[in-house]
């Protein structure tokens, strides 16, 4: 008698859990949309830098499905504070706007003006120069895991001034590069060595590096504002799903609204100097 209550208040318990199938609706709170300023001025080492492009969109609720958000008819340009120069870019109707004549010139300072709806947004960054990469080597030892393959760049730091660089690493047929940043605050005017390496993966060995795959990396000479600005990016990107990780909060960056400081812009405008090498592993 006594086994045959359980078995009926067993099912009883299981029928209230499968048949609780109600719709659960959360209230999220919704920001208006903002501008997205997405303007790198990079110029590499060795090319006459002259054709440059910068995007324009606007955000979008988390839960919004829109798939267009390209910002057409907008006014940009910059402006070289040191020589006078205007650049002003053309609109290719796409949230793009490029140039061809774009003359970048080491440690000047250069100033981003975009005016969208009759309002405008400026920013100001210098173009930071890079020490270009000495040598590209792999090996089984310079990593965490003497197991995998990994890719080590080695360049010369500058002495006697604070250095910022910011690193890109892609391997062909990745969807998304990784990315690094760092400073020479303990090793100023030394050889610094950064080298990158996949977690191997027993269930697939396609995961890490292995013979054949070809990387591609950039060292990018920053400012130490875009330098915090990108590091804290990083940090909240890499801590995605770690339960320990403190909480993400809106990161601005240096696109302000002259017009309505409320109104604030996403993105940065930087300008860098990189160095670029391919590498295939052996």
């Amino acid at each position: 008698m006594a086994k045959h209550n359980i078995f009926t208040v067993l099912l009883a318990v299981l029928i209230t859990f499968v048949s609780c199938d109600d719709k659960i609706d959360v209230d999220v709170p919704e920001a208006p949309p903002r501008l997205v300023i997405e303007a790198s001025l990079d110029w590499q080492k060795g090319t006459t830098g002259n054709n440059q492009t910068i995007k324009l969109s606007t955000s979008t609720p988390y839960f919004d499905t829109t798939l267009n958000t390209d910002v057409s008819g907008a006014l940009v340009r910059v402006t070289n504070n040191n020589s006078g120069a205007m650049y002003t870019f053309t609109d290719q109707n796409d949230g793009t706007y490029t140039i061809n004549n774009f003359v970048p010139v080491l440690n000047d300072s250069y100033t981003l003006e975009v005016i969208h709806n009759g309002e405008t947004y400026t920013a100001t960054e210098t173009l930071t120069p890079v020490t270009p990469i000495l040598s590209t080597t792999q090996s089984l030892e310079g990593g965490f895991d003497d197991e995998v393959l990994d890719v080590t760049i080695l360049f010369d730091d500058p002495a006697d001034e604070e250095n910022f660089y910011f690193i890109r690493i892609q391997e062909e047929g990745d969807l998304f590069a990784d990315l690094e940043t760092q400073s020479d605050e303990f090793t100023n005017g030394n050889v610094q060595e950064e080298f990158f390496e996949k977690e191997s993966d027993d269930e697939d060995e396609t995961v890490e590096y292995n013979p054949g795959d070809t990387v591609n990396i950039r060292l990018h000479g920053i400012s130490q504002r875009y330098y915090d600005y990108v590091s804290l990016l990083i940090e909240q990107y890499y801590s995605g799903g770690n339960p320990f990780a403190v909480t993400p909060a809106e990161i601005r960056g240096n696109c302000v609204n002259e017009t309505n400081g409320e109104n604030y812009a996403f993105g940065y405008f930087r300008v860098t100097e990189f160095d670029e090498v391919t590498y295939t592993f052996q």
